[in-house]
């Protein structure tokens, strides 16, 4: 893959963000095999639906910019943190891009995990297709701590520093930056749901998306274990685990319907999710050249 070659139609904000970083890049090229993963909490609402629907209904995966929504920290809004870290890691590119063209963020699937390569934003995950690789950039580490160091498709030093850091397991991913959009029936591979999803109204939706649907092991994690690791994220969001668990145990789907009970601070469920991501990960979570998941339609 010559990954010179932009995609034609990209918007003229996009164009300039990619020769922007381009130009502070350097190093060896990516093994055009990788593949960038967006995580997300499958059962969560976005514009008011569940996420999967407003999917099916809009076709395409938008940024926090146009959702008002994230798994993370949500400060894309003008003058908000994301706004002046994108002004300056892009070189000004998007500073009066309309929301819908800014990037859509995800991570560079390196270790290949069948988990995806950012579990810390969610239990589940889109593979995008190969050809998106042309058209992203990369930072490490998160562009939320101030980052020097980016690549694209064409020159990656960042591989080679993520695997040299000493960073906790969920902070240790290449974040990447989509330019030009995610459209559902181009851009995506496959969907790749957390077992927990089995039976649910969300492997229903999910069948209903214009690519293929995947599973991976699950995330599972006992009261006993939550407890075992309380000091992670603090005892408070044990003690929060403990209460939702059900027959003693925690797991994305439990998680979700905690959130969506409006009984609990999202924030709050949040920390109980970093804790169900990291110490109760399946096999092949966190380990290097993990092959992903075959797909199962």
């Amino acid at each position: 893959m010559d990954f010179r070659l932009r995609p034609p139609g990209l918007p003229r904000s996009a164009r300039r963000a990619l020769e922007h970083v381009t130009g502070t890049a350097s190093g060896p090229p990516l093994d055009p095999d990788l593949r960038i993963t967006l995580n997300f909490h499958p059962d969560r609402t976005s514009g008011g639906l569940p996420i999967l629907e407003s999917l099916a209904r809009d076709g395409a995966y938008h940024s926090q910019f146009v959702t008002g929504t994230s798994n993370g920290g949500l400060t894309a809004h003008p003058g908000g943190d994301r706004t002046r870290w994108e002004s300056r890691i892009f070189g000004g590119a998007y500073d009066d891009a309309d929301p819908a063209e800014r990037p859509v963020y995800g991570a560079l699937d390196f270790r290949r995990q069948v988990v995806g390569a950012a579990p810390r934003f969610g239990s589940s995950h889109l593979r995008l297709r190969g050809a998106v690789l042309a058209r992203a950039t990369f930072c490490y580490p998160d562009s939320s701590t101030g980052p020097g160091d980016f690549g694209v498709a064409g020159a990656m030093p960042l591989i080679a520093l993520a695997e040299a850091d000493r960073q906790d397991a969920l902070n240790d991913y290449v974040e990447a930056h989509v330019h030009g959009g995610v459209l559902l029936g181009r851009d995506v591979e496959a969907l790749v749901l957390d077992a927990s999803y089995r039976g649910t109204p969300v492997e229903t939706a999910s069948r209903r998306l214009p690519f293929p649907l995947a599973w991976h092991p699950g995330y599972r994690l006992t009261v006993t274990g939550l407890r075992r690791h309380a000091d992670y994220r603090g005892p408070q969001y044990a003690d929060l685990g403990a209460r939702i668990a059900e027959r003693g145990l925690v797991t994305p789907r439990v998680i979700g319907d905690a959130a969506r009970s409006g009984r609990y601070d999202l924030q709050a469920l949040k920390m109980v999710w970093h804790t169900l991501a990291r110490f109760g990960a399946p096999q092949g979570a966190g380990t290097a050249r993990t092959p992903p998941p075959e797909p199962i339609r």
